[in-house]
């Protein structure tokens, strides 16, 4: 194959001066990238349509198909799409893991660079989304919108319905060109599918250079939506432990929506707050309704608690803050009695806090400021008995792996002055900047901005799952792999970037605007390469 990069001079002079080789070779590549992402953009809309539409074949057999542990017929479906449309070199080269996240890997044997010194480059997104409330789609926005089958006819959605949903939605003028709706396709099936063409181009653009120095793990996981984190954290201590760098990461790119309505779209988020599951158990004594001074009532005592919790931290008592990830939070997110009937004293009641852990925040601290409060002591002096523990996560996958793994889950930080977060400002003003295209009444959040936008996650991510502790057994990483180490955990450098706003994210009405993927496209493509050819001296 004849290509121009691989053939120009050291330099070449022109009228104004001389112009480095290695100036033409990205300045061309940077543009190839751009073509091609524009050229498989309709393949990407039509992969990332039928991977929402899929678990409306199972609404009998699976109802739960396409949420955390269902995920199965969409990744069989992914899989077929990344061996038919050539986003790996061989059909061997993709597969499911024992934990059932499915794996693809790309590089380039021929680039002259040895495995041992490439940069490994992780691609993260998951495929299960959270359940698409079906009915509730139709009874809020109108006949004219589907959780699977997307946008049907946009004469019949309420336009007015989809704002108070969302915040944020494009003219009707602009929805069968450039939007996609349906559950999972912010949170996060795009994601998904801009991984698998930004390897489609990553390996037509291989002997341009687009994969020197770097091999490529792109997964697309799953149970994040119920157990964050599992994903990456299987991948990372099954496939990590006790090995040779050359299967080490050196940087993990999420791809979650990385969108902010009031901000702008397209972020570069170098972080996220943690989060935990905190269990309170009241356990009373059950009686007849009639009766109710024969019995202990859990509801009614846990209803103190709950109402304590959140007294507490409307005064941010026993809660961090940190100037980058914000305050840590608490709400009250689930509940399950225990009752011999509804006339009837409950036996138990059990709920759940989201916990937001920031900066700082020991996760066995936020138990014990639950466990310290006053309503709890009351409850256990009436005679009530109430524990208060962080919950295991038990669910099988869909490939019958268990985690059985503690419900906490780490925050991160990427710090600005890493060299991959400097490949990644570079890369976005190389593949996004220069091909914005200008609009006139956009609001800031509705816009793609041209300085890139660094920043964080409010919300949780399969990064979570990634930080190693320091002294786990087999795990030894090389210097050169510039690991970030911070309060006895250790972890690669991480980035997000996504279509999609967060505030998209589990809503009814949620959609992607495919001019945000084409560019989420270009950026995967274009970030190994790049981060390789700045970071060249790390050896």
């Amino acid at each position: 194959m004849f290509s121009l990069s691989r053939t120009l001079p050291q330099s070449f002079k022109f009228s104004r001066g001389i112009i480095s080789r290695s100036f033409l070779v990205s300045k061309t590549l940077d543009s190839k990238v751009n073509d091609l992402a524009n050229k498989y953009l309709p393949l990407a809309k039509e992969i990332l349509k039928e991977a929402i539409r899929i678990p409306a074949d199972y609404t009998k057999t699976d109802p739960k198909c396409g949420t955390s542990n269902h995920e199965g017929p969409r990744l069989e479906y992914l899989k077929n799409q990344i061996i038919k449309h050539k986003a790996v070199s061989k059909p061997g080269d993709v597969w499911t893991d024992d934990f059932g996240n499915l794996c693809w890997k790309v590089t380039n044997p021929n680039d002259g660079i040895s495995p041992d010194f490439k940069k490994v480059i992780y691609f993260d997104g998951h495929t299960d989304t959270v359940n698409p409330l079906r009915e509730e789609w139709t009874k809020k926005l109108g006949t004219g919108v589907d959780c699977f089958n997307g946008l049907t006819n946009k004469n019949d959605v309420s336009i007015e319905a989809l704002i108070s949903e969302l915040g944020s939605v494009p003219p009707k003028s602009d929805w069968e060109k450039h939007i996609l709706f349906g559950r999972g396709s912010t949170d996060q099936l795009g994601g998904v599918i801009s991984q698998i063409i930004a390897t489609k181009i990553m390996l037509e653009l291989k002997d341009e250079g687009l994969l020197d120095g770097v091999s490529i793990k792109s997964i697309g996981t799953i149970q994040e939506e119920d157990n964050d984190g599992a994903g990456p954290l299987f991948a990372i201590r099954n496939d990590c432990k006790n090995a040779k760098p050359r299967e080490i990461p050196d940087v993990i790119i999420f791809t979650e929506g990385t969108g902010d309505i009031h901000k702008g779209r397209l972020g570069i988020y170098r972080g996220q707050r943690g989060r935990m599951q905190i269990e309170v158990e009241v356990t009373g004594r059950s009686s007849h309704g009639s009766m109710p001074w024969a019995g202990l009532n859990p509801v009614e005592h846990g209803s103190l608690i709950i109402k304590e919790a959140a007294e507490r931290y409307e005064k941010l008592e026993g809660f961090k803050t940190d100037e980058f990830l914000g305050a840590g939070s608490r709400t009250c997110s689930w509940g399950k009695i225990d009752t011999p009937s509804d006339c009837a004293v409950p036996e138990k009641f059990t709920f759940r806090f989201d916990r937001r852990i920031t900066v700082g925040e020991d996760p066995l601290d936020c138990v014990a400021d639950i466990d310290n409060m006053a309503s709890v002591e009351k409850c256990r002096k009436a005679g009530l008995n109430v524990k208060v523990r962080i919950p295991k996560y038990t669910e099988k996958t869909w490939k019958g792996y268990q985690c059985n793994n503690d419900q906490t889950y780490m925050s991160w930080v990427t710090p600005t002055e890493h060299i991959a977060l400097k490949s990644a400002v570079d890369t976005y003003k190389k593949v996004v900047t220069p091909f914005i295209e200008k609009k006139t009444n956009q609001t800031v959040g509705e816009s793609i901005p041209e300085e890139p936008r660094v920043d964080r996650w409010i919300f949780s991510t399969d990064g979570v799952g990634v930080p190693v502790p320091e002294n786990y057994l087999g795990f030894d990483v090389p210097e050169r792999k510039n690991w970030i180490h911070n309060g006895g955990f250790k972890w690669p450098a991480m980035f997000g970037f996504g279509a999609g706003c967060e505030q998209f994210a589990h809503k009814i009405g949620e959609y992607v605007d495919l001019r945000e993927l084409k560019f989420a496209i270009s950026m995967l493509a274009r970030f190994p390469s790049r981060f390789a050819e700045i970071d060249k001296d790390r050896k």
